[in-house]
């Protein structure tokens, strides 16, 4: 049997965030969001260790100091399902996605959960506690943190991690229940959909509010008129085109766009915090450079 520790920690909750679980000194992840609560770190822990684990056959045994956690995986899940994602009052349920992901990680498994008191000594908990603090600290100051070594001789879950605070299922519309709306225009190039859908939505956002972009902290940009940008290089331009996004290598993905007649080439990154903006280039016709 795997026992392992999963734990969140959030300055500010909301605030800068981190998740960790812990095994060992040698088998450990930790990650985090510029923007998270205690629960969705403590249940992104949980999500993680499972998709770390997901190619063994054995056991395991999850250790978490959140009662949050434990009743809604092993009591409430269910009942949240049939009901279209509603507790029993009728409210939508919170963290919606990452609550689908982890039903669907945990499907077929063998997992346990076991409550420990958090803050009172317990090695694991105290372990895993430290790193999610430690990831949630470097995002607050702006600097590198420590993902951890992972599982021995397994890679990294690719799988999303850029979850985002109040997620719940959203509610039908009159006209969308009547007729399925139409599906939006293929967006063209080699990424796969999910990264496709990943990066048109933070460009979109990015175009629509540039100070907010989610940048890589040795993010460049260069503008049309070939000088250097420490901010995006948006057009004024608020729905971009999208031409093509294309996977330049795992966690790369190039994001071509056009604004009015200025045309824009983004390099995204993935990092264990989300999809991070690392270059941006624009171009414009030659006649206005």
């Amino acid at each position: 049997m795997i026992v392992a520790a999963a734990d969140g920690s959030a300055l500010s909750n909301p605030g800068p965030a981190g998740w960790a679980w812990y095994i060992s000194d040698d088998i450990w992840a930790a990650g985090g969001w510029d923007h998270g609560t205690n629960n969705m770190g403590e249940l992104m822990a949980v999500l993680d260790l499972l998709r770390s684990t997901a190619h063994l056959d054995e056991p395991l045994r999850v250790l978490c100091d959140s009662q949050y956690v434990i009743n809604s995986l092993t009591k409430w899940l269910p009942g949240w399902k049939r009901k279209g994602w509603k507790k029993g009052d009728g409210k939508p349920v919170m963290n919606v996605e990452l609550m689908k992901d982890l039903d669907a990680a945990l499907r077929g498994r063998k997992v346990d959960f076991e409550w420990v008191k958090g803050h009172a000594g317990h090695a694991m908990n105290e372990a895993a506690d430290e790193r999610a603090r430690a990831v949630a600290t470097a995002i607050q100051r702006g600097e590198p943190y420590d993902a951890g070594p992972g599982f021995p001789a397994t890679p990294r879950p690719s799988a999303r991690t850029d979850f985002s605070v109040g997620q719940t299922e959203p509610e039908p519309d009159l006209f969308s229940l009547d007729a399925p709306a139409d599906p939006p225009p293929a967006v063209p190039g080699s990424a796969t959909p999910r990264m496709k859908a990943t990066l048109s939505t933070l460009t979109r956002a990015a175009a629509a509010r540039p100070a907010d972009a989610q940048l890589h902290p040795d993010y460049q940009g260069v503008t049309a008129d070939g000088g250097e940008a420490r901010t995006p290089v948006w057009p004024a331009e608020p729905e971009p085109t999208l031409l093509r996004v294309d996977t330049l290598a795992p966690g790369v993905g190039l994001v071509r766009w056009s604004g009015g007649d200025v045309t824009v080439s983004a390099i995204w990154v993935e990092v264990p915090a989300g999809w991070r903006l690392r270059f941006a280039q624009a171009s414009a016709p030659a006649a206005r450079r």
